[in-house]
């Protein structure tokens, strides 16, 4: 008997390509430009109600976990490091330091990893229903419950007021996400393929198990 094997396949490195870059660079962009009309403050704690959260979302579902990530990392790494790229032309440290709004920032990175990652799932069909509570659970659930924390701890408030005052942003932030979800859907339409999917990589598996099969014969 004889036997032949085929060495299975190693993926490819997950490196980012020159187009990666280039969205990650335009949806940090487009983050930044929805500061431009400024902030509207409202209630007794001092959190600002900006439209750049509706880019946050825009950047997971559109770009996926890893780009929609980075594409805030960028925003936000810019903007800690002086140049006035938050709503209202704020930036500098001290915004993610000590500012009541500290925790929102970065509730903003998990937010785009976590509505990346679930439309990801959903795609290559983008079911709306199912759409709307991955992006809700992402731009709203997973922001608040990092950003109402900080802004307790950094205000020196019981929890419980930082969260009931928190409850000021909830309708702008469900409009937001079914914007969200309505662009999203019109983008994976035309251009499928932005996001990769975990299905497309299941189906590829097979192929790779024949490929590193032993076979005999006589």
């Amino acid at each position: 008997m004889t036997a032949s094997t085929h060495p299975a396949r190693t993926p490819a490195p997950r490196i980012l390509s020159v187009r990666d870059l280039a969205q990650i660079a335009i949806f940090a962009a487009l983050i930044a430009a929805l500061g431009l009309p400024g902030a509207l403050s409202i209630g007794a704690v001092a959190v600002p109600i900006t439209f750049q959260t509706l880019g946050v979302m825009l950047a997971g579902a559109v770009l996926g976990a890893r780009k929609g990530f980075f594409a805030v990392l960028l925003l936000l790494a810019l903007a800690a490091a002086g140049l006035p790229l938050l709503s209202g032309g704020r930036g500098g440290i001290v915004w993610f330091t000590t500012s009541p709004s500290a925790g929102y920032l970065y509730g903003w990175l998990l937010g785009a990893l976590v509505i990346g990652y679930l439309t990801g799932r959903l795609l290559p069909r983008y079911r709306l229903w199912a759409a709307l509570c991955a992006t809700a659970l992402g731009g709203v659930v997973v922001i608040y419950l990092i950003g109402v924390p900080f802004t307790a701890i950094n205000l020196g408030l019981p929890i419980w007021v930082a969260l009931v005052d928190a409850a000021k942003f909830l309708p702008g932030d469900l409009v937001k996400v079914v914007v969200t979800v309505l662009v999203a859907r019109q983008v994976h339409k035309a251009y499928p393929g932005l996001i990769p999917t975990r299905r497309h990589t299941a189906g590829a598996a097979p192929a790779d198990a024949t490929a590193g099969a032993v076979t005999t014969t006589p």
